[in-house]
């Protein structure tokens, strides 16, 4: 595919980044005095209407901040906000306001037993409706979708990103045929055929959820494209957003694991679209991810205002396994938009 660029893409590396030296949260970003969410320590159920009746999903504000609200989209389908708690050690001390969110069909959130629920232009409506009510407008949404969240992410600028101050789409191409081409081509290959053999007879027969599976794709490929640890060593978020992945959803949508995708998402291709979203945006790429790092790279190039992040130690969970320089680069962009510098 060759697509001519006339979009510059802003390149960061860690060590270009000017950042602030930490300092303490002020006593305004730790009031929350006058907050409706207040006496239950920030967490509001939020109802949702569907097509299949109305339902309740889970949101969780940390900190006060009137300018910067930033709304964190987990990945899966069917994972948890879990896994985003590493952005205590360093949202609070930006004083950015944030909100951890469980999907419907995730975590503390309803989990109707419907397949119907389970569709892209429905969750794009959930996320409408989360934001109405959480009361985030284009002068202090910020947006952050990570794997299938940047899925989502995408999808809602496109729809509605009249309501964004900005975007952030965080290990995730734009098109998922791309995504399976690069897993065939460059992760399968590097991996033991063997495993891989096996991998592949143990998904013809739909047997996903023996044992076997896992242990075969943990040390051979989670360990290298997921999060770049010993599976021994693996954070508590981490563990504990697996543990409590809903199958019902993510197989459906996203297939039987990380290695391609074979669900209702398969065709979903974003790429001739990416120049429709003109809001500040921050794509964010990692060298070991399993979504290939050049294909973020020019995915920053066909927005309207891109800039590329790119996590040299980091994979799949760029958050932890090169923690640094994504939370860095993170900061620094919504500073930088919240500042008119971008």
């Amino acid at each position: 595919m060759c697509l001519v660029i006339m979009i510059a893409v802003t390149l960061i590396a860690c060590e270009r980044i000017y950042t602030e030296p930490s300092k303490p949260a002020s006593s305004a970003y730790l009031d929350s005095s006058g907050r409706d969410d207040a006496p239950s320590g920030g967490v509001k159920l939020i109802p949702i209407t569907t097509p299949k009746g109305t339902f309740n999903v889970w949101t969780k504000r940390v900190g006060n901040n009137p300018k910067i609200k930033l709304l964190l989209l987990h990945g899966g389908p069917g994972a948890t906000h879990e896994y985003f708690e590493a952005s205590d050690s360093y949202l609070p001390a930006a004083e950015i306001e944030y909100y951890y969110y469980d999907q419907l069909g995730s975590a503390f959130s309803d989990q109707p037993n419907d397949p119907a629920l389970w569709d892209l232009p429905r969750f794009v409506e959930e996320v409408e409706q989360v934001r109405q009510a959480l009361k985030l407008d284009r002068e202090n949404f910020y947006l952050l979708g990570h794997s299938w969240g940047g899925i989502l992410a995408m999808e809602y600028a496109l729809k509605y990103q009249q309501h964004l101050a900005g975007l952030v789409i965080s290990n995730m191409m734009a098109s998922i045929p791309a995504y399976n081409e690069y897993a065939q081509k460059v992760l399968m290959p590097a991996m033991d055929q063997k495993v891989l053999a096996e991998i592949k007879q143990i998904e013809a027969k739909g047997e996903f959820e023996k044992p076997r599976y896992m242990e075969l794709l943990i040390p051979h490929h989670y360990i290298h494209h997921i999060l770049r640890m010993p599976a021994e060593q693996w954070p508590d978020p981490v563990n504990r957003a697996f543990k409590r992945l809903n199958p019902a959803v993510y197989v459906l949508m996203q297939g039987p694991s990380e290695l391609g995708a074979s669900g209702k998402l398969v065709n979903w291709d974003r790429t001739a679209d990416l120049g429709q979203i003109t809001v500040p945006t921050l794509v964010i790429g990692a060298q070991h991810d399993t979504m290939d790092p050049k294909h973020m790279e020019w995915m920053a190039g066909a927005l309207g205002k891109g800039r590329y992040l790119y996590c040299p130690n980091g994979s799949h969970m760029a958050m932890y396994d090169d923690q640094k320089v994504y939370f860095t680069g993170l900061v620094q962009f919504i500073r930088d938009v919240n500042a008119g510098r971008f």
